[in-house]
């Protein structure tokens, strides 16, 4: 995976996020954006280590030799950074983009912000979902951008990876230990790789904007089997909803869920075929921070499953509008009351504060 770190100017992302995009020109490359489906890569790994597989230990480390790394700390300013609290917890800032979203024009924004957090025992992992229109404080990058309140993804494009750390830390307290990015081009073949996942539709909906020649693909409501095409499809899309990004959000939990089940099934782990070509694929979409050793992680989750998952969304109190801005506005009492629970690590209380 070619990782490029590109920075727009947030005037052209906030209005690309109100108007159609400009006409794609024909000569400009198609730049490769990243996922949610980080977690995978490190919860496969881990089933495949506790598979028993032949020589497993250096099959993980030749994947994770190839995985890409990224400076994602470069210039945060140690003074500034949240300290450690709960020793032995780990807390992971997952980021990913959609290039191919109507909206997504300026190139350089990241449209889904999760902080993963992975208590001290590992025997759970919470899912905090950050909307990316949540109105936040974001630091000054060394470039002189940013310094002001904004949506909490114009930071990618003011600053990288590394402003996004600041300014995920600052809003949430929580120091981030490690970063994961995945190229949203390799989540079809992820969900192909597997045969497919079953997912099961609250209501049914047509997507307008589709991978299918016409952009049009029709979701019937009930449980079914989605190839990636159709899968891309579903966690991708908001505009059919009235309740948009936060639909959108739940169907990306569902469809992290299903991945993670198809992969934890005997069919996946029985075959070194298969196995061995989702791992690839999961691999080949993810990049990670210079620190993160993915068989490290890999033996400490070898017992995690799906089913020890809590996928939740930060507290908001709605949608507002913040000058000509559509944004999400944050119930901060609660907020803080979440983020000061993982900072803790009171598992118990993450899910309970979240309501």
């Amino acid at each position: 995976m070619q990782y490029r770190q590109e920075y727009a100017e947030p005037e052209t992302q906030f209005i690309a996020a109100q108007q159609p995009p400009e006409p794609t020109q024909p000569t400009r490359p198609r730049r490769r954006r990243w996922r949610k489906i980080a977690l995978i890569t490190f919860v496969v790994v881990a089933l495949l280590a506790g598979g028993g597989m032949v020589a497993g230990g250096l099959y993980f480390r030749s994947i994770n030799s190839g995985i890409e790394r990224v400076d994602a700390f470069k210039d945060v300013p140690e003074e500034s950074r949240p300290q450690v609290v709960a020793k032995g917890a780990l807390n992971i800032m997952i980021l990913g983009s959609d290039s191919r979203d109507p909206e997504n024009s300026s190139g350089s924004r990241t449209d889904t912000i999760i902080l993963a957090h992975l208590p001290k025992d590992r025997q759970s992992a919470q899912l905090i979902s950050i909307p990316r229109d949540s109105w936040v404080s974001v630091p000054e990058s060394p470039q002189g951008r940013g310094g002001r309140d904004a949506k909490i993804n114009a930071a990618f494009a003011w600053g990288g990876v590394p402003l996004m750390v600041q300014t995920v830390e600052k809003f949430t307290g929580v120091r981030i230990d490690n970063v994961a990015m995945v190229d949203f081009a390799g989540f079809k073949e992820i969900v192909d790789a597997l045969g497919g996942i079953d997912i099961t539709v609250d209501k049914g909906f047509t997507s307008k904007h589709s991978l299918n020649p016409d952009g049009r693909r029709e979701f019937v409501a009930g449980r079914q089997t989605m190839d990636g095409g159709a899968a891309l499809d579903y966690a991708r899309e908001r505009y059919a909803f009235a309740e948009g990004d936060f639909t959108r959000i739940k169907h990306q939990q569902q469809v992290i869920k299903a991945i993670l089940d198809k992969a934890a099934s005997g069919g996946t782990l029985g075959s070194p075929t298969k196995l061995n070509s989702f791992v690839r694929a999961t691999a080949d979409a993810v990049a990670v921070d210079e620190s993160m050793s993915l068989v490290d992680l890999a033996t400490q989750l070898r017992h995690l499953r799906s089913g020890q998952l809590s996928f939740l969304t930060c507290p908001t109190t709605g949608t507002g509008r913040m000058g000509s801005e559509s944004v999400v506005l944050v119930d901060k009492p609660k907020a803080e009351r979440v983020f000061d629970a993982v900072r803790r690590d009171a598992v118990g209380e993450i899910a309970s504060a979240a309501k």
